[in-house]
């Protein structure tokens, strides 16, 4: 049933379940605020009455991570964001994070959001952006589409920000598997400025292997592919005895990983942010992996989280 507090900051609440899995999906941002199975949570989420800290379960498009100074170009054109992480003089994880998505369909265990995002200054495109969140025996399932609604192309990107725990096991004693051979090197802005392989060096989670220290916020690429093509980063306890799964299909070739070590209080270096991106940071200048939406055209990309080793 819904959460009635309609005076939440999240606003509308909409709680889906089945087969022991249990979700709650937001209004603002039509992201994720809780999912647990069999009682146990499994992302680092909050309470209805909080606004969304650290951008905890939200859907960042059209693009995510960070866009230097917040200026690009496209085709002949030449745009400026508004500078979202002002300190850092970047704009910051899109434009769709605090609007509020419509209900267009549910079901005791899925519900599906949407939210048409109308051309702007700096992103003068329209889109039309879908998500069809579902629990079942596989865990939560997370199914997005972007289609663009306008008469030309359209530059876009996307990810998601969960953030996954393990109940009772301190980020320092999580084993990870990480699965990619290379990360990108980033100024004091957290911008790139280069890339480097993994192997040999303290970065290399491509083997299950404890954090430790490791302050990470971090991207990662030249992902190491599962059968299907798609990814998945396990973290787990150090006996073993109980983890969690984030996976993403072939459209997302980075991992983003934040160890929390900036967020305040009680949620520092609680969770661990583990974000499919389908491009890197600052993509709209550097046209790495930036997904052309042509007119009527639609993108999708589908991530989910799993319970267990």
């Amino acid at each position: 049933m819904d959460i009635p507090d309609q005076r939440s900051p999240s606003g509308a609440q909409w709680a889906i379940s089945g087969a022991g899995h249990e979700a709650v999906i937001v209004e603002v941002g039509g992201g994720v605020r809780t999912y647990r199975h069999d009682g146990v949570d499994h992302l680092d989420g909050y309470d209805a009455d909080e606004m969304c800290p650290g951008c905890a379960g939200q859907v960042l498009a059209p693009w995510p991570n960070r866009i230097r100074d917040g200026r690009y170009t496209f085709g002949d054109r030449l745009l400026q964001l508004t500078l979202s992480e002002p300190d850092r003089g970047v704009a910051i994880h899109g434009l769709v994070s605090w609007v509020p998505w419509r209900l267009l369909d549910r079901s005791p265990d899925a519900v599906t959001v949407g939210y048409d995002l109308p051309p702007q200054p700096g992103y003068p495109w329209p889109l039309r952006l879908r998500t069809r969140w579902s629990v079942g025996p596989d865990g939560l399932r997370a199914e997005h589409e972007a289609t663009n609604l306008g008469a030309e192309p359209a530059p876009f990107g996307f990810a998601v920000h969960p953030y996954l725990r393990v109940p009772g096991v301190a980020v320092d004693d999580l084993s990870m598997r990480l699965p990619a051979r290379r990360r990108l090197q980033v100024d004091s802005r957290l911008l790139p400025i280069g890339a480097s392989e993994v192997a040999g060096t303290e970065y290399d989670w491509t083997s299950p292997r404890r954090i430790g220290r490791a302050r990470l916020d971090l991207t990662f690429g030249d992902v190491i592919r599962d059968d299907d093509g798609g990814s998945t980063v396990a973290l787990s306890a150090p006996d073993g005895s109980a983890g969690v799964r984030i996976w993403a299909d072939r459209e997302f070739g980075w991992w983003q990983v934040f160890t929390g070590d900036a967020l305040p209080g009680q949620r520092c270096r609680r969770s661990v942010a583990v974000e499919p991106m389908t491009c890197p940071p600052d993509a709209f200048r550097s046209g790495r992996d930036v997904i052309t939406l042509k007119p009527g055209a639609t993108w999708r990309g589908v991530w989910g989280v799993r319970p267990g080793v």
